[in-house]
Parts: C-alpha cells; sequence; structure tokens
C-alpha cells in the first residue's frame, strides 16, 4: 500500500524555499532597476525597464576617488584564491597528521582544535586585535589572509574523513617508499575530495565576503576589499548610491551561487558522512 504524501511536510519545504530565494530575487533584479524603479511605490517584485546602469556607476563613481573598484576587487580576488587553497592544504595535512599519526599530545591538540569551533569571530575579537598589532601584521596585506588561516572547522571535517581510510592503504603507501607529501597528495586528497570541497566553500564564503579585516585593521585603502566597499555606499544611506550598492552586492552574490552549484553534490556527502566511523 502506497503512503500518501505529507502536504504539511511540503507546504513547509515550499514556504522555506520561497524564503531563501526570495531574497536573492530581490537582489538580482534590483541591480537592474533603474533609479524611478527602485523607489517605486507601490514596490514592483519585477524590472520593467532593465539597465545595466547601476553597473556602470559602480564604477564610475569609484573611478572619481583615489581608488577603483577594480582595486578592491582585486584585493577581494587575491585574498580569496590564497585563503581556499591555504585552507584546504593546512586541514587536509593537519588532518592526517592527527589522524594517522602517533605523537605525545596528539589528543590535546584535538581538543584544543575542537574547543575552538565553539568561539565565534565576535567573541576573540580583542585578543585577535592585539595579537594583530603585536605581529606589526595591522595595516598589511597580509592581515586579511593569515588570521583567516585558522580553520578549526576544516581540521574537524577533513579529519573525520581520514579517520574512515583503513590504515593498511597507508602503510602500502609507505612500504612503497612514499612519504607522508606523497601520501597526503596521492593517496588521500583523491579520496576526501567531498571534504576538501566543503573547506574550500567554507573559505571561499568567508574570505570573499569579509569587511572585518579592512574595517579593524586596515587604513590605506588600496589593501581593502571590495564587500568594504560596497559597506561604505551602502552606510550613509544616501538615496544615490542604493542601486549602486544593489549591483556590487549581485557581484557579491553570484560567485558563491556558481560555486555552491558547482560543489553541492560533495558538500551534501560531507554533510551526510562526515560522522561515520
Amino acid at each position: 500500500m502506497r503512503r500518501k504524501p505529507n502536504v504539511l511536510v511540503y507546504v513547509l519545504l515550499v514556504l522555506g524555499a520561497i524564503m531563501i530565494i526570495f531574497p536573492m530575487y530581490l537582489t538580482i533584479i534590483s541591480a537592474f532597476k533603474p533609479m524611478d524603479e527602485l523607489f517605486a511605490y507601490p514596490p514592483r517584485f519585477y524590472v520593467k525597464n532593465p539597465t545595466f546602469d547601476n553597473f556602470r556607476r559602480l564604477f564610475e563613481v569609484s573611478s572619481d576617488t583615489a581608488i577603483s573598484a577594480g582595486r578592491y576587487l582585486f584585493n577581494t580576488f587575491v585574498n580569496t584564491v590564497v585563503i581556499m587553497f591555504l585552507n584546504v592544504w593546512i586541514s587536509v595535512c593537519v588532518g592526517f597528521v592527527l589522524s594517522k599519526k602517533t605523537f605525545r599530545g596528539k589528543d590535546a591538540l584535538l581538543q584544543v582544535n575542537n574547543m575552538a569551533l565553539m568561539f565565534v569571530q565576535t567573541a576573540v575579537a580583542i585578543p585577535t586585535y592585539f595579537v594583530i598589532v603585536y605581529t606589526g601584521l595591522r595595516n598589511n596585506f597580509l592581515v586579511g589572509i593569515i588570521p583567516a588561516l585558522v580553520v578549526p572547522t576544516g581540521v574537524f571535517l577533513v579529519k573525520q574523513f581520514i579517520d574512515q581510510l583503513p590504515d593498511a592503504l597507508i602503510e602500502a603507501a609507505r612500504i612503497d617508499g612514499a612519504t607522508d607529501y606523497q601520501i597526503i597528495r596521492k593517496v588521500v586528497f583523491p579520496l576526501v575530495k567531498p571534504a576538501l570541497a566543503t573547506v574550500m566553500l567554507l573559505a571561499f564564503q568567508g574570505a570573499w565576503l569579509d569587511a572585518n579585516a579592512s574595517t579593524m585593521y586596515l587604513d590605506s585603502e588600496t589593501l581593502k576589499t571590495f564587500a568594504y566597499y560596497i559597506g561604505t555606499l551602502t552606510a550613509g544611506g544616501s538615496v544615490i548610491t542604493q542601486g549602486i550598492a544593489a549591483a556590487g552586492a549581485l557581484i557579491m552574490l553570484v560567485p558563491n551561487i556558481v560555486l555552491f552549484i558547482i560543489l553541492q553534490s560533495r558538500v551534501m556527502n560531507t554533510m551526510a558522512n562526515s560522522g561515520i566511523k
């Protein structure tokens, strides 16, 4: 006997999907609205006369200042690429050591990493500021990169996957003469791709959307990120900059959506298997 579908579950799922998709839809259409439609009352949930004028003005406005929007985008791109690949590499190396190596203090290091998962960035903002000042990273381009390389979530996820790899597989590679570096690159990397895809996605989102380092630690405009620049457009509440800010928000949104669509199957696999031993 076939079970009847639970209508309430489907209704709740549809409502949840609408709540997630609708803000993204508003961001997209706002970026292409001319000024008169952007502030029309009552508001329209469609674009009558789509235009790229907001994107053009985004770069025109910034070109009138000392720093162009392209410079902010370049800084964000460099930060994001470096952070993504270093996060993946650090996570897999540390995860491999904590999973397959035996040494004194291993359990303590693992507990410290797990405890770090409980602290949000705001809770450690003051200690982080003092560390950055005392190490000379303030007003340095690396201030947006080095603190982002502390990846307890990535280490935890990758270690959970490496725990599932048979020790015999690692030992066989070692008997064949492989070094730890070769084992990580040729054995571990291919087998933990779902976890690495998740780490890459989380690192991308954190770096691409980060304006904290630019706001707190950088004085030079040439070192700041695009997320910070978009924040300055909306901070004053100016009517003129709302369309420009919408165009900038769309530029920030699209790469996140594209990367998630590309990696979603691996990310879902990570969530399903991260707790399996």
